[in-house]
C-alpha cells in the first residue's frame, strides 16, 4: 500500500504543532483574536492524516500504538490544567488530608474531558484493525468511538476523518473531493460565521490543511519523532507557566 498524498511528513508535523501552539495560546490568552482559533483548525486534520502515515508505512504498529496512548496518558492532567478545563470532582477529596487518594481522584476525573490524543490513539487502532483486517476489532472500535463520541476532541467526525484518509489514500483524485465534502458537512454544524448567506462554525477553516496534504512537497526536513511527540506535553507545560505568571503579575 503506498500513499500518493504528500508525504513530506517533516514539513507537515512541523506545520501542525506550530498551528496547535497557535491555537491553545489563543484560546488561553488572546480569545478576543478569533483567526489564532481559526489558524488552530488546521492541526488536526494534519495529525489525524500524519498518523494514517504511520499507520501505512510502520510495520510495528503495537509499539507505535503503544507510544500515542502512553503519551495521551502523561500528558492528560496537564491538559485539563491548562486548557482550563478542570472540574469540582477533580477536587473532592482534600490534597492536605489524603494526597494520594486526592492524586488519584484528580487523574480518574480529569479523563471526563480528554485531549485529542485519545480521539488519535482510537482512530489509530482503528486503522491498524482495517490494515491487518481485523473486522472483528474493527466494528469493537467504530462502536466504541460512537458510545464515547461526546467526550472525543472532534467527536465521531475526527474519527471518520482519519478513516477517510486511510481509505483513499492512494487515490488522490477520489479523495480530495470526499475529504474536502466531508469537512464542509462538518463545518456547516454551526453559526458562528457567515458568507453568502450560508452560516458555519469555526471548523470550516480546518479546509485550510488540504493544500498541506495534497499538494507533494519535498522539503526533505526531519524532525525527530519524540520531538513531534513531546511536543505536546511541552506547549502545556509552557502555557500553564505562562498562564500562572499572568496570574500572579
Amino acid at each position: 500500500m503506498n500513499i500518493r498524498l504528500n508525504t513530506d511528513t517533516g514539513l507537515l508535523k512541523l506545520i501542525a504543532i506550530v498551528t496547535m501552539l497557535i491555537d491553545h495560546m489563543g484560546a488561553i490568552f488572546f480569545p478576543q483574536y478569533r483567526v489564532m482559533r481559526v489558524i488552530g483548525r488546521i492541526a488536526f486534520p494534519i495529525y489525524a492524516y500524519c498518523l494514517t502515515v504511520g499507520c501505512v508505512y510502520t510495520h510495528d504498529m503495537l509499539r507505535y500504538v503503544q507510544r500515542i496512548v502512553l503519551l495521551a496518558l502523561i500528558a492528560q492532567p496537564l491538559y485539563v490544567v491548562a486548557m482550563h478545563h478542570t472540574n469540582p470532582a477533580m477536587y473532592a477529596v482534600s490534597f492536605a488530608e489524603e494526597p494520594v487518594r486526592a492524586a488519584l481522584t484528580f487523574y480518574i476525573e480529569s479523563w471526563r474531558d480528554p485531549s485529542i490524543l485519545l480521539s488519535l490513539a482510537v482512530g489509530l487502532i482503528l486503522l491498524w484493525s482495517i490494515r491487518d483486517r481485523h473486522l472483528v476489532i474493527t466494528a469493537a472500535m467504530l462502536l466504541f468511538a460512537w458510545i464515547i463520541r461526546g467526550s472525543l476532541d472532534y467527536g465521531f467526525n475526527g474519527i471518520l476523518l482519519m478513516l477517510l484518509f486511510f481509505l483513499f489514500c492512494q487515490t488522490p483524485l477520489l479523495s480530495l473531493p470526499i475529504v474536502a465534502g466531508f469537512m464542509v458537512w462538518w463545518g456547516l454544524d454551526g453559526g458562528s460565521y457567515q458568507l453568502f448567506g450560508v452560516r458555519f462554525a469555526t471548523q470550516m477553516f480546518a479546509l485550510l490543511a488540504l493544500p498541506f496534504l495534497y499538494i507533494r512537497t519535498n522539503t526533505r526536513l526531519r524532525i525527530n519523532k519524540w520531538v513531534f511527540y513531546l511536543f505536546y506535553p511541552a506547549h502545556l507545560a509552557l502555557i500553564l507557566v505562562l498562564d500562572r505568571l499572568a496570574v500572579f503579575a
